[in-house]
C-alpha cells in the first residue's frame, strides 16, 4: 500500500483509510468512556470519604491491574485475533462499570466496590491497549504509521474534552447523578466493541504454535531492552508519566482544600486541560513522521514539568483553570507523539509487546497515585504539585539528551 494511494494529507492523512476510521471512531467511544470514568470515579471516591488517599485508592487498583497483566496482553495482541482481544475486554468493562452503576443508584456502593472496579478495569485494559495499538499496524501503510498512531491519541484527547462534559452532564443530572454516568460509560464501551465487526480479519503470525506465550513475553522484553533507541524512548516516557500525570489525583483536593471550591468542579478543570491537549494533539500530528517529532516530544515532556510549577503557583480559582490549559497542551502533545516516535522504532512483530511496556507508564502513574495522595494530605496540593514539576523537568532535560546523542549515532550509521 503506497501512501500516495490515500487522499489524506496533514495531520487527518490516515483518516482518508476507511478501516482506519472505523477504529478511529471506536477509539473515541472506548476513551470517551474512559475519560468519563476518570471525572466520575474520582468524585465519587472524594464524596464517599473525602480524602486524596481514597481518590488514588481507586486509581491505584486500575494501576495494579495494568502492572499486573499489561505484559501479557501485549504478548497476546501478538498471538491471538486483535478484534477479539479488545472486543472481549470492552464487554467485560462495560460489565464492571454498569455493575457499580446499579450499587450507586441502590445506595449500596462502597469505597472497596471502587477499588475492586478499578482493578477489573484496568486487568481488561492490560489486554485492550496493547492490542488495540498494535491493530493500528495492520490497517495502515508503515508510511502512515507514525500520523496513524498519533491520530490515536488525538482521538484520546479528543476524549479528554467529550469525557469531562458527559461526566458534568451526568453528574449533575438529580435523578440518576452518577449512576446514570456509569451507564453511559458501559453503552460506549460495547457501542465500540461492536465496531470492530465492521473491520477485516485481524493479522495473526504464522508460528503462534511453536512458542508459547511466556517465551512471546520474555522476547519482546530482550527485543525492547537491546533496542538502544527504543529503550531509552520507553524509559523516557514511564519516568514522565509516573512523575507527572498523577496530578490528576490531586486536582479534587486542590480544588476543596487550597482554591475553595467543591471537588464537582474537577469537570471544569478537566475540560480546559482537555482543551489544551486536542490543540497541541491536532497541531503536533503533521510531525508525526518528521525527523522532528522526538525533538518536538523532549520539549513538551520539559513544557509539561513547568506548566505543573505554575499549576502550584496559581493564587486562584480561575488562574488555576487558566494554568490546566498549559498543563493539559503540554502532556496531551506529548503523549500525542509517544505512540509516533515508539512505533517508528519498533518492529512490527513485536508491536503488541512494545506497546504493552508503554501501558506500565499508565499502571506506573497509577500506583504513583496513592503513594503522592497520601503525601498531598499529609504537606498540601501545592508543595506536591511543584516537586512534580520540577523532577518532571530535570527527567526530561536528561532523557532529552540521551534520546538526541542516540539519533545522532543512528543517523552515522
Amino acid at each position: 500500500m503506497a501512501p500516495g494511494s490515500y487522499g489524506g494529507v496533514g495531520s487527518f492523512a490516515s483518516l482518508s483509510i476507511r478501516n482506519y476510521r472505523m477504529l478511529f471512531i471506536g477509539t473515541l467511544a472506548s476513551f470517551t468512556a474512559f475519560f468519563t470514568s476518570t471525572v466520575v470515579q474520582g468524585v465519587v471516591a472524594f464524596e464517599l470519604t473525602g480524602t486524596n488517599t481514597a481518590v488514588g485508592g481507586v486509581v491505584f487498583g486500575q494501576g495494579l491491574g495494568m502492572f499486573f497483566l499489561g505484559p501479557l496482553g501485549g504478548a497476546y495482541a501478538d498471538r491471538l485475533p486483535k478484534r477479539r482481544v479488545i472486543a472481549i475486554g470492552q464487554v467485560f468493562s462495560a460489565t464492571c462499570f454498569g455493575s457499580v452503576g446499579v450499587l450507586y443508584a441502590s445506595g449500596t456502593l462502597e469505597i472497596t466496590h471502587l477499588v475492586l472496579n478499578g482493578f477489573a478495569v484496568g486487568c481488561a485494559f492490560g489486554f485492550i491497549g496493547p492490542a488495540r495499538q498494535a491493530l493500528v499496524v495492520d490497517l495502515v501503510p508503515h508510511a502512515m504509521l507514525g500520523n496513524a498512531m498519533a491520530l490515536t491519541n488525538v482521538s484520546n484527547t479528543m476524549s479528554r474534552v467529550a469525557g469531562p462534559l458527559v461526566a458534568a452532564a451526568l453528574i449533575g443530572y438529580e435523578v440518576a447523578g452518577p449512576a446514570a454516568a456509569y451507564g453511559v460509560m458501559s453503552f460506549l464501551y460495547l457501542t465500540s466493541a461492536a465496531l470492530l465487526l465492521l473491520l477485516p480479519r485481524s493479522v495473526v503470525r504464522g508460528d503462534v504454535g511453536e512458542t508459547h506465550v511466556f517465551e512471546d513475553l520474555t522476547q519482546g522484553l530482550r527485543y525492547a531492552w537491546q533496542n538502544i533507541r527504543l529503550r531509552h524512548l520507553l524509559i523516557f516516557f514511564v519516568t514522565v508519566m509516573l512523575v507527572g500525570f498523577p496530578h490528576v489525583t490531586l486536582i479534587p483536593g486542590l480544588l476543596e482544600n487550597q482554591l475553595g471550591h467543591s471537588a464537582t468542579e474537577l469537570t471544569r478543570f478537566a475540560l480546559f486541560s482537555a482543551i489544551g491537549a486536542l490543540a497541541a494533539s491536532l497541531s503536533v500530528a503533521r510531525f508525526a513522521d518528521s525527523r522532528h517529532a522526538t525533538r518536538i516530544y523532549s520539549w513538551l515532556a520539559i513544557m509539561f514539568g513547568g506548566s505543573l510549577v505554575i499549576l502550584a503557583l496559581m493564587p486562584g480559582f480561575n488562574s488555576a483553570m487558566a494554568a490546566m490549559v498549559l498543563v493539559g497542551g503540554a502532556s496531551g502533545g506529548f503523549h500525542a507523539l509517544n505512540g509516533a516516535v515508539i512505533a517508528r522504532a519498533a518492529d512490527p512483530i513485536y508491536m503488541g509487546r512494545v506497546m504493552s511496556l508503554t501501558l506500565l507508564a499508565f499502571a506506573g502513574f497509577s500506583l504513583s497515585a496513592l503513594p503522592l495522595g497520601i503525601l498531598a494530605d499529609r504537606f498540601g496540593e501545592r508543595s506536591v504539585l511543584m516537586g512534580m514539576g520540577l523532577t518532571v523537568i530535570v527527567i526530561s532535560f536528561w532523557m532529552a539528551a540521551v534520546v538526541a546523542r542516540d539519533a545522532q549515532i543512528q543517523s552515522a550509521d
